[in-house]
């Protein structure tokens, strides 16, 4: 078994290069995605080849895809939907012909991944994301101007008010109706094509602004599953954004997805209060999860698959795109590498799987 380190690159734009991703020891590949491509059309092969090409151009693997957006037509199931879904499908087929072999993706209603401070000052001088209830719920998003760094720029183009005012009449049975068609129509395509698809959870996993949530733990992959059963329907194991909900055990929902995880982002989170968090360094001590347990739980079920770290803090005086810096996020790769070599060796299952 083998556990492939990969590190989320922003394209050409991105200010972190290529040249600086490959030196981390052990990364295999990117995570990207096409970025000059509205939401919902169809990304074309030359913009696909080309991400393939300059990925391989420095060595490094461009199998995984984070993320073709879901547009909000197919969550609301509004008059669209059908036509969204068979572009859909069709970015799914040109992704697979390409050689990606998994797509991250989420269906989370209008707002991607929310935080309250972009840049929260912690003890030892770096800053990090960081969410506190409170501030959120004094947000009025019609008033405020949020925009995060993992956003598509497209997803503000749509008219706001309008937006939130459609979701008024989905609640989350409504929206997983429409989350059960989008899978019994893609997840076949996906099959057919070798790409597994990997739903992201909700981040955070509750609601927020009135709008619903539906990906937010063990009984929601439970349900999920049973809409369309195929390993090709699977998740992406995010440990920030699950475990900030204590009730969600991560070793045991690992244990209990099993084949369905394609891939996994291994970060730490410190909860801080009731729906209160900030994002630490990666190490265990650092944080709320146990990261060792965590690996621990992964080799349980053999897991063979795509795992990158995720949100880091800004350190060493970095300035950049918030929670997507190089410095800490190459440091958390280290330190899971560390942790995947430890208990693979222990277990007599360790893979190295970048030799010089």
């Amino acid at each position: 078994m083998a556990f492939k380190m990969t590190f989320r690159w922003y394209g050409e734009n991105d200010a972190i290069t290529l040249d600086a991703i490959r030196q981390i020891p052990c990364m295999t590949g990117v995570v990207t995605a096409v970025y000059d491509t509205p939401v919902g059309e169809v990304w074309s092969s030359e913009s696909i080849n080309r991400l393939q090409s300059l990925a391989n151009a420095k060595g490094l693997e461009f199998e995984v895809v984070e993320s073709v957006p879901v547009h909000e037509e197919i969550k609301l199931g509004g008059p669209d939907a059908a036509r969204l879904i068979d572009n859909y499908k069709e970015n799914v087929r040109r992704l697979g012909n390409a050689g990606v072999r998994c797509i991250c993706y989420n269906f989370m209603p209008v707002f991607d991944w929310l935080r309250s401070d972009l840049a929260k000052q912690l003890p030892d001088g770096s800053n990090a994301l960081a969410y506190d209830r409170d501030t959120v719920l004094s947000l009025d998003p019609l008033k405020s101007e949020l925009s995060l760094p993992g956003w598509d720029e497209s997803y503000t183009k749509d008219g706001l008010k309008e937006l939130l005012g459609r979701y008024k009449d989905v609640d989350e049975e409504k929206l997983w109706g429409n989350f059960a068609t989008f899978l019994k129509e893609v997840i076949p395509v996906a099959e057919e094509y070798g790409v597994r698809m990997a739903i992201h959870p909700d981040d955070p996993p509750w609601g927020i602004f009135g709008l619903p949530r539906i990906i937010t733990g063990s009984a929601s992959y439970k349900r999920m599953f049973s809409i369309v059963d195929s390993p090709y329907n699977g998740i992406t194991f995010c440990t920030g954004s699950l475990g900030v909900d204590p009730a969600n055990k991560l070793p045991e929902m690992i244990g209990a997805c099993k084949d369905r995880i394609a891939f996994a982002h291994l970060r730490n989170v410190k909860i801080t209060g009731e729906r209160c968090f900030e994002e630490s360094g990666h190490i265990s001590d650092k944080g709320s999860l146990d990261m060792y347990d965590i690996v621990n739980a992964l080799y349980d079920i053999d897991f063979d698959g795509y795992v990158r770290p995720d949100h880091g803090r800004m350190i060493w005086g970095e300035k950049g795109r918030a929670g997507y810096g190089l410095y800490d996020r190459a440091l958390g790769a280290m330190y899971l590498d560390g942790i995947i070599e430890a208990v693979g060796k222990a277990r007599g299952k360790y893979v190295p799987t970048v030799k010089y």
